[in-house]
């Protein structure tokens, strides 16, 4: 089968390896549609090669399962896989969290194992979670990660049509939050820095679009909010200027999540901008096994045009070009899709 690799220094490359045999309790998937991740960028961008094949959005449809399988899944089965495996043992397993696994994990994706930028996966059986009927391959690889990530985020907040909120970051995850927060009902503030991705929130349904280049973010947000600041913001960037501005937009008892990462320390005042507004701060990272489920069919019955998020779409030819274009910042969601 053919993968994807990185080599370092911003180079893609397409590379042969067996096809995948199931052991007990595994399952080969074959890939329909595999998303790209801002994740993917720290590696990509890095000096390092591996030999690991890329990619940790993986959607597609069981050709092979090993003996052991859960008797709910059948060869055939269009599924999402949720791509980490622990000891599947422990108390943090068994609440669908194995990516905190106390034990140690296996995040499939170029860390640890083969990823889903191929013709193939093998996974553990039990990461799989069926995809609706009503929603496509590509729909279902956005959810795997990027889009589930930003709706476990709301869901923490408990967002409603009560709610106005902020949403830092109009990459593909911001950009989910901002779908996914207008879906729930929500008046929605999104910031970028990037024009192109300003143009598709608005595109999106977002109320109020900030480019914080330009202008105050936090004076503006004051002024649409009447001076209070918003009830909740999702920071999705992990610039860590953003996430001390994610703090300073809140109300009195406001909400924040954090979701974004690789920006390194922050420095927030915690005296002016949590203690004395009473605020809550949540920290999320991805989304358990069941989270996913609740995601999937939230998807389905608020009718999300999730589809609408998807501005590139690639074959696995296209791996440099693929690359290249979404490193650029000026995209929504790309993603590989397969025959």
């Amino acid at each position: 089968m053919k993968g994807i690799v990185f080599l370092g220094n911003k180079t893609a490359q397409i590379r042969e390896f067996p096809d995948p045999v199931p052991s007990d309790g595994e399952a080969v998937v074959k890939i329909m549609a595999s998303g790209l991740c801002g994740t993917d960028l720290h590696r990509y961008r890095s000096d390092k090669s591996s030999d690991l094949i890329t990619g940790h959005e993986p959607c597609g449809v069981i050709v092979e399962l090993g003996a052991g399988s859960p008797s709910a899944l059948k060869v055939g089965d269009r599924v999402i896989v949720h791509h980490y495996s622990g000891c599947g043992i422990c108390e943090i397993c068994a609440l669908g969290y194995e990516q905190v696994c106390t034990y140690g994990k296996i995040t499939y994706g170029g860390l640890e194992g083969h990823g889903s930028n191929a013709e193939y996966i093998l996974v553990p059986s039990r990461t799989l979670v069926h995809l609706p009927d009503q929603l496509s391959f590509e729909e279902g690889a956005t959810i795997s990660c990027g889009t589930g990530t930003a709706i476990n985020g709301l869901n923490k907040m408990g967002i409603s049509g009560m709610d106005t909120v902020v949403i830092f970051g109009q990459g593909p995850v911001g950009l989910s939050g901002t779908l996914g927060a207008k879906a729930m009902g929500s008046r929605v503030i999104a910031i970028d820095v990037i024009p192109e991705r300003l143009y598709i929130a608005k595109q999106l349904g977002a109320d109020h679009i900030i480019n914080s280049l330009e202008s105050d973010p936090i004076k503006i947000i004051k002024e649409i909010t009447s001076g209070f600041g918003v009830s909740a913001a999702l920071e999705t960037s992990g610039n860590p200027h953003a996430q001390a501005q994610a703090l300073k937009s809140l109300r009195p008892f406001g909400q924040c999540c954090f979701v974004g990462m690789g920006g390194g320390p922050a420095t927030l005042d915690i005296d002016n901008d949590v203690i004395y507004k009473l605020v809550r701060i949540f920290g999320s990272w991805t989304f358990s096994k069941a989270e996913l489920l609740e995601i999937t069919r939230f998807i389905v019955e608020a009718k999300v045009p999730l589809s609408n998020l998807i501005t590139h779409r690639f074959n696995i030819s296209q791996a440099s070009e693929a690359f290249k274009t979404f490193d650029e910042g000026k995209t929504g969601k790309c993603i590989f899709l397969f025959d």
